[in-house]
């Protein structure tokens, strides 16, 4: 039942604004036309893009009104869009804010909703068209222990403001609604994997950018706003003491990527950038941290933006990836935190045109109020990354080709889609991983020959083990998650493209692998030898039960009862997934996979700890996480049981009354009664080392007593010296041809 609930909450849930019929048109109604222009009596038709509902007085149009959150991302802490119904006139001036739909939660149950509606009432009599010729933005008032949601507010509402007054002509701007794309472009070349440059080359191009900040330049810039309270309140230190040196460059440019990552760190970036995403690196030092701690409260990066034209990016945890404190680049600094930002391809941030990055330093004037000084870099794409592609004119006849890509430049200069460049710049990489799965076949179909050599099946496993851990895991990042399950299904439903998922070959490869392996030997294969989680699990199990760490063995019906644990957390993803792909990403965080194996460890404290205590859990109860939480292991579990072959063999005295296998199981996959449970066995092969094992399996050892008492009378028949058989029987006599026990 649980589980059908949560299928049915992905299925058909929907968040109230689909529910409604969405956005512009849903509010137009709550709120009176007078109140967003004045004098105003009733609204237009919605219209044109951006979305607009043109608002008049009689038959006199006074202006439009529109929903931020139509235009540009509005997403606050919630992770959900902070909803504001902006008029404005004919001159391009805001005439009134109606703020109409929120889930911000420190609004919600902390700071009185009034004190936000106070700022937003704020930006009522902002000359837009006049911002739009290259005024400065209004000072931003902050409300303390709202920054973020101000923040969101400030950058939505002013960006959807000049896209509506710009797209519509007002105050004298020309209108851009409707008209063509320009003729020609600059795009960013794709160089392959790029070539390696040392770090004072990178500067000297300006591939990286920099930013300088002293204690001086921060007092005389907070003197200069002209409030009191925050000049009384300087920056401790010498004017001359570092606040902070900051350094930013966008990392998909494959030389200035490899360079300062690393061809490993590189790859792994690539892997988690989807298509057309972009990567802009981070690396500070100094007395001021770019990142602060409030993202960890929020998910949001309060400390920092970047401005690309009037288009203002923030970023969220989810699109953060930690790196440590170096970079790769020769002659590179090091520094007190390196970090790469994604800016998705859907954002409206273009790579090829120069960006601002933004540094915002804040100071307390008050118990509950701040004020905002702002620092900034620019960052211009180096010529020698750039073209200038005119589109071809389509035929008439034909709809107009949406615009190339610089993926798709690069793909018509040399012929290759992206993917195939991919898999040539990791033929290495991919030639090792097909030669182990090769030796992993071989093992599998030949292994009733192995599995007679117990020391021999041994060595053979922890060596797989440690290849899966250190070249599948730690050096090619190529570990599987559930997340890979849920976006296959998405794109099912989406629309499926196979260049999409072969953009990762060794990922590829090894899914391709598990899809036959379920066909023949189910979820073992994967779960049991190819997961670097799992082979860091078993081995530091392997190192605990030599220092004699305890296991414990939970009893059959509690180990029965925890196992569906990991069912249900997969099927709770899957029907997340399928209303938002976002938040079971999100969710997908169940899985330790990302902090113990691809990001190493190196990362916020709370994913550290969690990875932490479940690898100590595993310690005293074998493959702890694999057992009783893994959503991975579920989803192949589910189909694992439509293997064609039964290849592990038991005997029917296996369960009856020996439970010599049951007992010695890793992972407790075989049940009381003898049979083995092919959606929790791990194929580690112990089972059927001990169904050869003529010293360990009764059954065997009773073949065994068998065949060396018949030995026994055989060599009395040829004549040999009588004498007390391997199984203590009295000694035989000979009476003509025959052997007979006395």
């Amino acid at each position: 039942m649980i589980l059908l609930l949560a299928l049915l909450a992905g299925l058909f849930w929907q968040p109230p604004a689909a529910q409604a019929g969405g956005g512009l048109a849903r509010f137009l109604a709550e709120v009176p036309p007078a109140r967003i222009l004045p004098g105003a009596d009733r609204y237009g038709e919605i219209t044109g893009s951006p979305p607009v509902a043109p608002v008049y007085a009689g038959e006199r149009q006074l202006g439009y009104v529109f929903l931020n959150s139509d235009i540009v991302d509005a997403s606050g802490y919630s992770g959900k869009p902070i909803s504001v119904l902006v008029g404005i006139d004919m001159n391009g001036v805001i005439t009134g804010l109606e703020l109409v739909e929120h889930h911000e939660p420190i609004v919600l149950v902390g700071i009185p909703e009034e004190k936000i509606t106070e700022v937003i009432d704020r930006y009522a009599g902002l000359d837009v068209a006049a911002l739009a010729r290259g005024q400065q933005r209004p000072r931003l008032d902050i409300v303390s222990g709202a920054t973020v949601t101000v923040m969101v507010i400030d950058d939505s509402v002013i960006e959807a403001a000049l896209e509506v007054a710009r797209a519509y002509g007002l105050g004298g701007l020309e209108a851009t609604a409707g008209r063509p794309a320009p003729a020609v472009r600059r795009v960013l070349i794709d160089t392959g994997e790029g070539e390696i440059r040392d770090w004072n080359d990178l500067l000297l191009e300006g591939a990286v950018a920099r930013l300088k900040v002293t204690v001086g330049e921060v007092n005389a810039a907070f003197e200069a706003l002209g409030d009191p309270r925050a000049a009384e309140r300087p920056q401790p230190g010498d004017p001359d003491d570092l606040f902070v040196d900051l350094y930013t460059a966008l990392a998909t440019i494959p030389t200035v990527g490899r360079s300062l990552l690393g061809d490993n760190e590189y790859r792994a970036m690539r892997r988690w950038l989807e298509e057309g995403d972009q990567a802009i690196l981070l690396a500070g030092r100094g007395q001021y941290s770019f990142k602060g701690s409030g993202y960890v409260r929020g998910g949001i990066f309060d400390r920092f933006r970047i401005r690309q034209g009037d288009r203002t990016f923030r970023f969220r945890d989810r699109d953060h990836r930690r790196l440590g404190r170096s970079l790769a680049a020769e002659g590179a600094p090091r520094f007190e935190e390196v970090d790469l930002f994604r800016v998705p391809a859907d954002s409206g941030f273009d790579p090829a045109r120069p960006w601002t990055l933004e540094l915002l330093v804040q100071r307390a004037t008050g118990p509950t109020s701040k004020v905002f000084t702002v620092f900034a870099a620019t960052y211009t794409p180096p010529e020698r990354y750039l073209r200038t592609v005119t589109p071809p004119t389509p035929p008439p006849a034909e709809a107009p080709a949406a615009e190339a890509s610089a993926g798709a430049v690069t793909e018509a200069e040399d012929g290759r889609p992206l993917w195939q460049k991919v898999w040539l710049s990791r033929i290495p990489e991919i030639a090792v991983l097909l030669a182990a799965l090769g030796v992993l076949t071989v093992i599998f179909f030949f292994q009733d020959w192995l599995v007679r050599r117990p020391k021999l099946t041994e060595y053979v496993r922890t060596g797989f083990l440690i290849f899966t851990l250190f070249f599948i895991g730690f050096y090619a990042n190529a570990q599987l998650s559930v997340v890979n399950v849920t976006t296959f299904f998405n794109s099912l439903i989406t629309g499926f493209r196979w260049e999409y998922f072969l953009i990762d070959p060794l990922i590829f490869i090894l899914w391709g692998s598990v899809a036959a392996s379920l066909l023949f030997w189910g979820r073992g294969v994967y779960c049991g030898w190819l997961c670097p989680f799992g082979a860091l699990q078993e081995l530091l199990n392997k190192v605990a039960k030599a220092l004699r760490v305890p296991q414990i063995a939970l009893p059959w019906g509690l180990h029965e009862r925890l196992w569906p644990i990991k069912y249900i957390v997969f099927l709770g993803l899957f029907g997340v997934s399928l209303h938002s792909l976002a938040l079971s990403e999100t969710l997908a965080e169940v899985e330790p996979f990302k902090t113990a194996i691809i990001l190493k460890f190196v990362r916020d404290w709370p994913f550290v700890l969690y990875a932490v205590l479940l690898l100590v859990a595993g310690l005293f109860v074998e493959r702890f996480y694999c057992r009783y939480l893994c959503p991975l292991g579920a989803a192949l579990g589910i189909p694992g049981r439509m293997r064609m072959f039964d290849w592990l063999k038991r005997y029917r005295e296996c369960g009856h009354p020996c439970q010599r296998c049951a007992n010695e199981c890793m992972v407790q996959a075989i049940h009381p009664e003898g049979q083995i449970n092919p959606n929790e066995c791990l194929y580690c092969l112990h089972c059927q080392t001990l169904y050869y094992d003529d010293h360990r399996c009764p059954v065997m050892i009773q073949k065994r007593l068998r065949r060396e008492r018949r030995a026994g009378r055989t060599a009395v028949t040829k004549g040999l010296e009588p004498g007390p058989t391997a199984a203590g029987r009295p000694t035989v006599r000979r009476q003509g041809t025959e052997t007979v026990e006395p």
